[in-house]
C-alpha cells in the first residue's frame, strides 16, 4: 500500500525537506470519505490521472491539504500526507512547506515539490489506526504512523 510506503520518505519543496511521518489512504472503491466517490469533477480530475502527482485542495476554506495520487490512470486513489518533519497536522504541513493550490497536479518525481527516497521503516515501527477528522468511512484502518 502506497500510504504505508510513503512513511520515512522525504517531502521536498525548494530548500525545505521533511520526513513523512503520518499518512492516510483514500481508496478508489468502498470509501465514502474519498473525494472521488461522486465521480470525476473539476476538483478531482487529477485523482483520475497517473500516480505520482499532487492533489492539493483547500479544506474548510483555510487549510491546503497535500495528497499524492496513488493509483494507475483512470482509478482515483490518493494518500493524504498528515505529518512530516516538525509539522503535525496536514494544514500545518502545507503552510510550513509553502504548499498551496499552485501545486495542484504537479509531478512529484521532479521539480521544486517532490517526494524523494528516505529511509525504510520496519513493520514493528508502523502503527495502523482508523482515520481521524472524518465522519464517513472513519472505521477503516487507513492511517499509518511511524511509532
Amino acid at each position: 500500500m502506497v500510504a504505508r510506503g510513503l512513511l520515512g520518505q522525504v517531502s521536498v519543496h525548494g530548500d525545505l525537506c521533511a520526513e513523512i511521518r503520518e499518512t492516510e489512504a483514500y481508496l478508489p472503491v468502498g470509501d465514502e470519505a474519498a473525494h472521488a466517490v461522486a465521480g470525476q469533477t473539476r476538483r478531482t480530475r487529477i485523482l483520475f490521472g497517473p500516480a505520482g502527482h499532487a492533489y492539493v485542495y483547500l479544506n474548510y476554506g483555510m487549510h491546503h491539504l497535500f495528497n499524492v495520487v496513488a493509483e494507475v490512470e483512470g482509478i482515483p486513489g490518493c494518500v493524504l500526507i498528515r505529518a512530516a518533519g516538525p509539522w503535525k497536522g496536514p494544514g500545518r504541513l502545507s503552510r510550513g512547506m509553502g504548499i498551496d493550490l499552485r501545486h495542484y497536479g504537479v509531478d512529484l518525481t521532479q521539480g521544486p515539490l517532490r517526494i524523494e527516497r528516505g529511509r525504510n521503516i520496519e513493520e514493528e515501527n508502523v502503527l495502523v489506526r482508523p482515520r481521524v477528522g472524518i465522519r464517513r468511512s472513519s472505521e477503516l484502518f487507513l492511517r499509518f504512523l511511524i511509532a
